[in-house]
């Protein structure tokens, strides 16, 4: 019998988990809410989180039944905290206590005391290690170890909480609907699949491989016959037009013309991903699509992806040119 069930002294019925970050952030942490429904089929399971994280929630509606919007809380800087709405979201979880509520956001420092007021009949997650106080059940929370892979790091929750692993597999599930979009773009309908590389030069990082670097990437794998695809979200067309500024060979953009469906389908039938960090490079590894992955700010122990043969990370350390890029794109391509 699981630690919640023996607690609790029956299956949850409710669930809410809270993770209100980004893209990445809730992808690498998808093989976590596998274990959690399979563990619990018939549970209502709730995601906490950022208020673009809706559309995740309708994609992944097999782990999620509702989306809640997390209106922000002091100390953590992805949104602007409102106290009145705030004190309103809390309220609101208290008029309707769940059954329990897991806390995958961090190391607790910050949130922890916000999971004690949400009134939860049982909540669960992680605690610094060297600060006890922020444990808040010690049967239910384990020790958040800095510089764990985050997609084992979630898992080795469940696991601890009693709920057998699932695997570590992403996945990034796509809808008819998300391919016609696709295909109802011109540029896309001009690509072949699997000829084509997929170029991602923007990111959330503040400092990210240099937009001529990728440019030269791509002028490398043009010459050996690939289309070129440079893609982007619409706040990030003015690095996509740097590279392809910067480009001998020409190249097609998507900046700003895609979802997140639409990238799916796009990336489903790519050769190659070479990106920054980003959300994209999580979509490619769900979707089994090749990468080669340039870590500025994070550390591939933790965020890379754990099939080695399939994606290459480098370091920006080891990428002071483009040749060591080159060099692993053509290897995974298989050249």
């Amino acid at each position: 019998m699981d630690k919640i069930t023996r607690t609790l002294g029956r299956s949850p019925e409710t669930i809410a988990v809270f993770r209100a970050l980004k893209l990445g952030d809730l992808l690498v942490a998808v093989p976590a809410f596998r274990a959690l429904r399979r563990a619990y089929p018939t549970a209502h399971i709730a995601l906490i989180g950022l208020p673009w994280a809706a559309d995740f929630v309708d994609r992944f509606s097999v782990y999620f039944d509702e989306f809640i919007p997390f209106p922000g809380w002091p100390g953590l800087p992805e949104q602007t905290v409102d106290p009145a709405e705030t004190t309103r979201f809390l309220t609101r979880m208290q008029e309707r206590p769940f059954d329990l509520a897991v806390q995958l956001q961090g190391n607790g420092t910050c949130v922890n005391p916000m999971m004690a007021l949400l009134g939860a009949r049982l909540t669960a997650g992680y605690y610094p290690e060297s600060l006890p106080q922020y444990c808040l059940d010690t049967a239910l929370y384990m020790p958040y170890l800095e510089g764990q892979h985050e997609i084992r790091r979630h898992v080795q929750l469940m696991e601890f909480l009693g709920l057998p692993s699932q695997g570590y597999e992403l996945e990034f599930p796509l809808t008819d609907t998300d391919c016609l979009r696709a295909e109802n773009i011109p540029e896309v309908q001009t690509l072949e699949p699997n000829r084509y590389v997929c170029i991602h030069a923007g990111g959330i990082s503040a400092r990210r491989w240099p937009e001529y670097r990728f440019a030269e990437v791509a002028d490398a794998l043009a010459a050996g016959g690939y289309q070129i695809v440079l893609t982007g979200t619409a706040s990030e067309t003015a690095i996509v037009e740097k590279v392809k500024t910067a480009m001998k060979f020409p190249a097609i953009s998507l900046a700003g013309k895609t979802d997140l469906g639409v990238i799916g389908c796009v990336l489903s039938q790519a050769a190659l991903l070479v990106s920054n960090d980003t959300g994209v490079s999580h979509i490619a590894a769900a979707l089994k699509t090749p990468s080669v992955i340039l870590y500025s700010t994070s550390r591939p122990e933790e965020w890379a992806p754990l099939n080695h043969q399939l994606h290459r990370a480098v370091l920006e350390s080891q990428a002071t040119n483009s040749q060591r890029v080159i060099s692993e794109a053509w290897t995974v391509l298989g050249h």
